[in-house]
C-alpha cells in the first residue's frame, strides 16, 4: 500500500511540473511573454534588479548602497518607450527627463544618476571633500620641505665632515712641517755646535 500510494505521489507531481512547463511553453508560443527576474550586482557599489512582466512591461531597478545623494533608480520600459526615476537618499522622488541620462542610468555612477535627476550635493559634503583635498596637498608638501630638509641636513653634516678632514689633514701638514723644520734647525744648530767645539 505505501508502495502504491508513493507511486501515485511522484505520478502527480510530475504531472504537475509537466503542466507548469507546458503552460510556459504555450504562452511563449502564442506570443505572450513570460514573466522573468533576475538580479545582478552593478557597477558603483549598486544592484540591479530586472522584472519582465506577462504584458512584456520591463522594469529595472537599480539600488545603490552608501551613496548620500540617491538610493535608487527604476527605468521602465513600455512599448519601446523608456522612462527613469529617481530616489535621493531622503526619499525624495524625481522624473529624469534627458534621454541619454535614461539610457545611462544602469551604467553612470550614483552621483551621475543624482545629478541628472537634480539631486544637489549638500554643501556640508563639499566643504569636507575639499578640506580633505586641502589636507592632502598640505600633507604633501609637509612631506616634500621634510625631504629637502634632510637634504639639506646630509649636505651640511657631509660638508662639515668635509671641512673636518681639510683641518685635520692642514693640521697634520702643518706639524710635519714644523717637525721638518726643527729637525733642520736642529741639524743647523748641532753643525755649528761641532764648528765652534772643535
Amino acid at each position: 500500500m505505501t508502495k502504491t500510494l508513493g507511486i501515485l505521489i511522484l505520478s502527480l507531481v510530475v504531472g504537475f511540473v509537466a503542466g507548469c512547463s507546458n503552460n510556459q511553453t504555450a504562452a511563449a508560443n502564442n506570443g505572450q511573454p513570460v514573466a522573468e527576474n533576475t538580479t545582478q550586482p552593478g557597477p558603483d557599489n549598486s544592484e540591479i534588479t530586472t522584472k519582465v512582466d506577462n504584458s512584456g512591461v520591463k522594469t529595472e531597478e537599480r539600488v545603490f548602497h552608501g551613496n548620500p545623494r540617491i538610493s535608487r533608480v527604476v527605468v521602465t520600459t513600455r512599448n519601446g518607450n523608456r522612462t527613469a526615476k529617481a530616489y535621493s537618499a531622503k526619499g525624495e522622488e524625481r522624473e529624469i527627463n534627458n534621454k541619454n541620462d535614461v539610457e545611462e542610468a544602469m551604467s553612470a555612477t550614483g552621483d551621475k544618476v543624482a545629478a541628472s535627476a537634480g539631486f544637489v550635493a549638500d554643501k556640508a559634503e563639499d566643504v569636507a571633500g575639499e578640506a580633505k583635498d586641502v589636507g592632502g596637498k598640505a600633507k604633501d608638501k609637509t612631506v616634500a620641505v621634510g625631504e629637502k630638509a634632510v637634504d639639506t641636513g646630509k649636505n651640511v653634516g657631509e660638508k662639515t665632515v668635509e671641512g673636518a678632514k681639510t683641518v685635520k689633514e692642514k693640521t697634520v701638514e702643518g706639524a710635519e712641517t714644523v717637525k721638518n723644520k726643527t729637525v733642520s734647525g736642529t741639524k743647523k744648530v748641532g753643525r755649528a755646535v761641532k764648528k765652534i767645539i772643535p
